[in-house]
């Protein structure tokens, strides 16, 4: 815009220069002439005048649009300028509150973690106060079951010392008759020769149940079994030596009964050394199931003590004398029953160690279970 007007102001004094420049030479000629020239001068001056004016009218309408269109950009400019600084305003605040939340969020999440923390710490104080708690009473109940038995136990051992006292007393002064000693001794002779018999049989089949066990990769089940089989080779060299025996100094053969006992829905009598023979076989039971089990769990084999061939067999222990085979086989498989539960889960449910460091039943089972009855 302001080129336009220099250019504009400039033609103006131009043309202002040459009229008062050509004014003297007009002057020689006649003032008719001259006034018409004057005339027309004046008009082209007029002209002029009236162009220089629309001219500078142009000008400054051009001028105040661009004045108008510069303000106007100007004004835009500062809008958008003021919008991109409102736009990062919120821009910037969104953020402050974005992140505000997030660490308001992160500090509940914290504070959720460090009290879960906090409970599941209490939760778990909790339970090892109550597992201790428990784990004392229970030691506080199992001391006071064994102080009871123990003196239960100690009671037992006085009365049967008594009554086995007053027993031999007795016997001492009665014995059986020459002709029930040899009844005793017939009968004896007869058990041995037929225990001897299926001794031999339930070894072969024993080494066949052995190969069956190799095949089955149920080692620990199989060293148990070579151990029985150990034993039953030693009852059966003991019992070669039978034929020797010298029955009249074995005290069973001349003591008379002092225990009567119910076996299969018939009363039975048997001295003191019957009564040892029933306790050894449910104590040996006990025993061999506890052995059984054990090597069950080490080979991962189910529960199952009835295909045990130590609980099939039942004669561990037996030497053939006092007492029939069958009831030897019976209360043998009654021990080894709540042997094999104890060995199995791994507890002392039914056994205890006696005085000789033997495992056997617990005094109170025993009797329960062999139900023997002192004949006065």
């Amino acid at each position: 815009m302001s080129r336009a007007f220099t250019r504009t102001v400039l033609a103006l004094a131009l043309g202002a220069g040459l009229v008062a420049f050509s004014t003297p030479a007009s002057a020689k000629h006649g003032n008719r002439p001259q006034n018409a020239k004057q005339n027309e001068q004046d008009g082209q001056d007029k002209q002029q005048q009236k162009e220089q004016a629309r001219q500078q009218r142009r000008a400054q309408r051009q001028q105040e649009w661009e004045q108008q269109q510069a303000a106007q950009h100007q004004q835009a400019a500062q809008q958008r300028q003021q919008r991109d600084q409102e736009r990062l305003q919120r821009q910037q605040q969104w953020q402050q509150q974005h992140a505000l939340q997030e660490q308001q969020q992160r500090q509940a999440r914290q504070q959720r973690d460090q009290e879960r923390f906090q409970r599941q710490q209490q939760w778990q104080q909790q339970q090892a106060a109550e597992q201790l708690q428990r784990q004392q009473q229970r030691q506080q109940a199992d001391q006071a079951r064994q102080n009871r038995q123990t003196q239960w136990q100690w009671q037992q051992q006085q009365h049967q010392a008594q009554q086995t006292q007053g027993r031999e007393q007795r016997q001492a002064q009665r014995r059986l008759s020459q002709q029930q000693q040899q009844q005793l001794i017939d009968v004896q002779r007869q058990r041995t020769v037929v225990y001897g018999q299926r001794l031999q049989r339930q070894e072969r089949w024993l080494q066949q149940q052995s190969a069956v066990l190799q095949q089955q990769r149920r080692m620990a089940q199989y060293r148990y079994q070579q151990q029985y089989l150990d034993g039953l080779r030693q009852q059966q060299l003991k019992l070669s030596s039978t034929p020797s025996y010298n029955y009249s100094q074995d005290p069973y053969f001349y003591t008379p009964p002092s225990y009567g006992y119910n076996y299969g829905g018939r009363d039975y009598t048997t001295n003191q050394y019957g009564a040892d023979m029933l306790r050894d076989a449910v104590n040996y039971g006990y025993q061999q199931g506890l052995r059984a089990a054990q090597a069950d769990r080490q080979d991962d084999w189910g529960y199952d003590y009835r295909s045990s061939y130590a609980f099939q067999d039942a004669n561990y222990g037996y030497g053939g004398f006092y007492i029939d085979q069958n009831q030897y086989n019976d209360y043998f498989r009654e021990g080894f029953r709540r042997g094999y539960d104890d060995g199995y889960y791994g507890r002392s449910q039914y056994g205890q160690q006696y005085d000789n460091g033997r495992l056997g039943l617990v005094l109170s089972l025993l009797n329960e279970i062999l139900n023997l009855r002192t004949l006065r």
